[in-house]
């Protein structure tokens, strides 16, 4: 196994850089991977079919978010048995992560078709718009499998410390999609169902992209006969990871759509603003969520191998790379909020630009306890303590739900900024309590 890559010996703060660079272009890339399927169906079929695939939007990615999630505890396991290089009982988890996985994909995939009519009507989605976000989204609740497998495979390979070909399979992947998006929608005149087949089909494509490129670079991962093993210890981990992780990431979303609620009730100039700084901070989250993937990524792998000083090290050299990112992100974000506005609405009022600058400039000053709440995310998801993520995710909504709505009335977009800040606040306090609590039982022990 001598052509394996580990992160197990040399600069601690650049393999770090390294494994965030190609994470935080592709996050970029998938910003604008939806933002252009919006695009063309906008131009080419109507604004009526515009709004569907918004709507659509906020359905799709609560069950992309719950993979993602659960693709991301799957990793720290791959990364944790690559670490200590035990190669059989990472075959077995190839095996037992893509058949557990699959599986609940498949019943996910099952019961959101069958609760989809329902779903649509839950989130009052008006009469004109519902055929157009029908037509969208039972492709891509039929195409969730292919979703788990490409997020799979970027697991995978994160895991091993290569995060280069995941991002260059979502730029094949998103060119693809392009196309196919002229063709079915603009040529073949297919609507929201031609956005989401190019969708589904650039996918799979980068799935079979990555599986390939695997194949050659990382052998070490593919199962055989003899590694088609029921093994108890590894079903529970894998069941606890995949599961904790993807309650993780759908419980943020949750959290989001709730906080949406509290500013629908502030009129059209509120939720045009809130919906332009939410773009804005999109690209500033690229950062923070990239970063944990990295931290988690590099801590599993040492921790597999032992090496309780790196791991310990990779936290305060990830702060410092994620604390620098924050000062300069927050600054960028003060100084482009309103260019940025204009830019993607055209023509805003005053009222939707005020209220834009006012959000960012109060949650800027707040931006350096997302990035070091995101640091400690991927510092416990790496050393399996997936529950603390969950548990730190449900204190901070629920702190940013309750004064949102408390304080939206009086102090407009400015209380949801407020709001997030205490509640990033509170959540770093948590994490800072439960590693010191985490560092002195491993003194004691």
């Amino acid at each position: 196994m001598e052509k394996t890559k580990d992160l197990l010996h040399g600069n601690i703060k650049k393999e770090l850089i390294a494994l965030m660079l190609p994470l935080i272009m592709g996050n970029i890339l998938q910003q604008f991977y939806n933002t252009i399927d919006s695009m063309i169906v906008g131009r080419y079929v109507g604004s009526t079919a515009f709004a569907a695939v918004g709507v659509a939007g906020s359905v799709m990615n609560l069950f992309i978010f719950m993979l993602n999630g659960g693709c991301n505890g799957i990793s720290v396991i791959f990364a944790e048995l690559y670490g200590q290089k035990k190669w059989e009982l990472l075959r077995r988890e190839s095996f037992l992560s893509l058949l557990l996985g699959g599986g609940a994909t498949l019943g996910l995939s099952f019961i959101s078709l069958s609760l989809l009519s329902q779903i649509l009507n839950v989130i009052k989605t008006p009469a004109e718009v519902s055929p157009y976000a029908w037509d969208y989204l039972w492709i891509i609740l039929l195409g969730l499998p292919v979703t788990f497998f490409y997020n799979w495979c970027a697991a995978v390979l994160q895991a091993a410390g290569d995060t280069q070909i995941p991002l260059y399979t979502l730029l094949i992947s998103m060119l693809l999609n392009i196309v196919l998006d002229f063709l079915f929608v603009a040529e073949m005149h297919m609507g929201t169902a031609g956005t989401a087949i190019a969708t589904v089909t650039a996918q799979f494509t980068a799935s079979v992209i990555c599986m390939a490129v695997m194949q050659k670079k990382h052998p070490e991962f593919f199962f055989g006969r003899k590694d088609l093993v029921m093994d108890t210890g590894l079903i529970k981990k894998t069941a606890k990871y995949g599961s904790v992780s993807a309650l993780h990431q759908s419980s943020l979303y949750i959290g989001k759509l709730l906080v949406q609620g509290a500013v629908n009730t502030g009129g059209t100039d509120m939720i045009s603003a809130y919906t332009a700084t939410t773009r804005i901070e999109g690209f500033a989250n690229s950062f923070s969520d990239s970063g944990a993937v990295a931290i988690s990524v590099f801590t599993a792998q040492n921790r597999g191998a032992r090496k309780k000083g790196r791991v310990r090290a990779g936290l305060r050299q990830g702060l410092t790379v994620m604390l620098t990112l924050a000062v300069t992100l927050s600054i960028l974000m003060i100084l482009v909020t309103k260019k940025a506005v204009i830019l993607l609405m055209g023509n805003p009022s005053s009222s939707v630009l005020q209220n834009a600058d006012e959000y960012i400039v109060i949650i800027s000053f707040f931006y350096f306890l997302c990035f070091t709440g995101s640091s400690f995310v991927g510092f416990f998801r790496g050393i399996g303590r997936v529950e603390v993520p969950v548990i730190g995710t449900i204190i901070q909504i629920s702190i940013r739900v309750v004064i949102s709505y408390l304080l939206i009335n009086r102090l407009g977009l400015k209380a949801v900024a407020l709001a997030t800040g205490i509640g990033w606040a509170v959540i770093v306090l948590y994490q800072i309590f439960t590693y010191r609590r985490t560092r002195c039982k491993e003194n004691a022990s």
